[in-house]
């Protein structure tokens, strides 16, 4: 295709594909604005559940039938939405954008289920399942999931496992924090650290305290 580089040669990261990068800025803005949208809107009684989540960690890929198996270092840049916290468990989606330094970029979207404590509280745990989509190397296309561990301020491990087309697949753990569980959803610890934008449901609370 012109002005794409080829399929079957890896792309370092610091040249990725024309349609990558455009991939990349169209679904960032999208879901950027709808992460704001959905949190922020007056007409709420309760803002819905957000995900900001930046981390890094090491991944173990193979993409090709004649290609070891090699380890990278890896970025995720997390960024969903989801239901109001209103039962013992969250719902919704996430869209990952996940640099593989020295190839190039995934892009993912994942359904989350999710305890109402790993939004909230000191320790939670989520499930996350969904679609990659690989442009460097050989294209590959296929299913990814990750189990999540949160805990408090933000941060969260995750171990993450995928498996798609052109005999690919991979394993990794990245340790990084959630910017929204960081601020607007964190109930705890507030007197030490009180939240700088809480919730309507978290002010309640607080102001029941008093």
């Amino acid at each position: 295709m012109p002005g794409s580089a080829s399929c079957a040669t890896p792309q370092p990261m610091g040249r990725p594909s024309t349609t990558g990068l455009r991939a990349c800025r169209f679904a960032l803005a999208a879901v950027t604005g709808l992460t704001a949208g959905l949190t922020t809107s007056p007409a709420q009684a309760e803002p819905a559940n957000g995900w900001l989540h930046l981390g890094g960690g090491a991944l173990v890929t193979k993409h090709g039938a004649d290609v070891d198996p090699e380890l990278a270092s890896t970025m995720l840049i997390d960024m969903g939405v989801g239901t109001e916290a209103h039962g013992p468990f969250i719902f919704g989606g996430l869209f990952r954008i996940q640099p593989v330094f020295e190839h190039g970029v995934d892009l993912a979207l994942m359904a989350r289920a999710a305890t109402t404590s790993f939004q909230t509280s000191y320790i939670g745990f989520a499930l996350d399942a969904g679609a990659y989509q690989r442009w460097w190397g050989l294209d590959s296309t296929g299913f990814i999931g990750q189990g999540v561990l949160g805990g408090p301020f933000g941060l969260q491990l995750s171990v993450m496992a995928s498996v798609g087309t052109r005999d690919s697949w991979g394993v990794g753990t990245a340790l990084g924090i959630d910017l929204a569980r960081l601020t607007v959803h964190r109930d705890h610890l507030l007197d030490w650290w009180p939240n700088p934008q809480p919730s309507d449901a978290i002010s309640a609370a607080m102001g029941a305290g008093h």
